[in-house]
């Protein structure tokens, strides 16, 4: 049975993580876990955050444009113009609209994450930095697992998506926050749940997702705005991910060349603890000013998983 759950809701801001019986105000400091992943991005080429655990996505495949490249290339690393001293990843994507030349970029860090906090600080772009626009661009930050089947149940995914153009049902600028419980290419069918917030979210923003208690929480820039239930909880350890990718169902009617790109300051993990957006942001001061530019204590999954950057 298709469950496709289209919650718009203007309760941001509204509910508190206490009211599911989550924790989520505990300061850092008394968080009981050690089990941290922190990257502050601070490397000059790709090489060196693989000693790192990260990798890049090099299958073709879901999703995007049929048969396009994802690309090594569209991960860099740059100074970060509103910091000086500060170093930013920066995933970019670029079409004419054919396979031939589209670029899609992903970068991955090991499948060993499930229950717990994680953050990021991502700068979206609403346009192309050159090229015509309007293609509906996904600019992203998630948790994804291998898709062993078709509407394979111990499938785990949940997602922020950026459209900046538009796409999925709406016109407009929207950012989705989608869980998954899973899905089949051929015929396409979901079982998912998602809410999408419409604004411009042009700039750094933070954001963050607590996994407990079998409820997902999803929030920007400190606010509340999607709450998904057990039915799309996640069963299985997932790889944390940043992709950028077209949607072939709604590109510009053009030949020329377009790129766009988003940047990552920092990402962070806290296992199988709820903490606040604030604490968060006060988890990665602290780290920054103990001048810790990465951090993984998080262990391995037992059974341990098998590295994974597709879909």
């Amino acid at each position: 049975m298709l469950i496709n759950k289209l919650l718009i809701k203007t309760q941001l801001g509204l509910m508190t993580a206490g009211m599911i019986g989550f924790c989520a105000t505990a300061p850092f400091a008394n968080a009981k876990s050690q089990a941290v992943m922190f990257d502050d991005f601070s490397y000059r080429q790709f090489s060196d955050a693989q000693q790192n655990g990260w990798q890049f996505r090099y299958e073709t495949g879901h999703p995007g444009i049929k048969n396009a490249t994802w690309w090594k290339e569209g991960i860099s690393f740059h100074p970060d113009p509103m910091d000086n001293g500060n170093t930013v990843m920066r995933i970019t994507a670029k079409t004419d609209g054919t396979a031939e030349n589209t670029r899609h970029t992903q970068i991955c860090h090991k499948r060993k994450y499930r229950e717990g906090t994680y953050a990021a600080r991502v700068y979206f772009n609403d346009a192309p930095q050159y090229g015509p626009d309007g293609d509906a661009v996904i600019q992203t930050f998630y948790a994804i697992s291998p898709l062993q089947a078709p509407m394979d149940k111990n499938y785990s995914e949940m997602d922020f998506e950026y459209l900046p153009n538009g796409g999925w049902g709406t016109e407009r600028l929207a950012l989705f926050a989608t869980s998954w419980e899973t899905f089949q290419l051929t015929p396409w069918t979901k079982v998912n749940a998602y809410d999408y917030h419409i604004e411009s979210l042009q700039g750094w923003n933070t954001l963050v997702l607590q996994v407990a208690n079998s409820t997902l929480k999803y929030y920007i820039n400190g606010r509340l705005f999607a709450t998904h239930g057990a039915d799309v909880y996640p069963e299985v350890p997932m790889s944390i991910n940043f992709n950028q990718w077209f949607d072939p169902n709604k590109l510009v009617q053009s030949n020329l060349m377009r790129q766009y790109h988003h940047d990552v300051d920092w990402v962070y993990f806290i296992k199988d603890e709820v903490i606040s957006p604030r604490d968060v942001t006060l988890s990665v001061e602290q780290l920054r000013k103990s001048n810790v530019a990465q951090k993984d204590t998080v262990p391995d999954w037992q059974p341990k998983q098998k590295d994974y950057c597709s879909l």
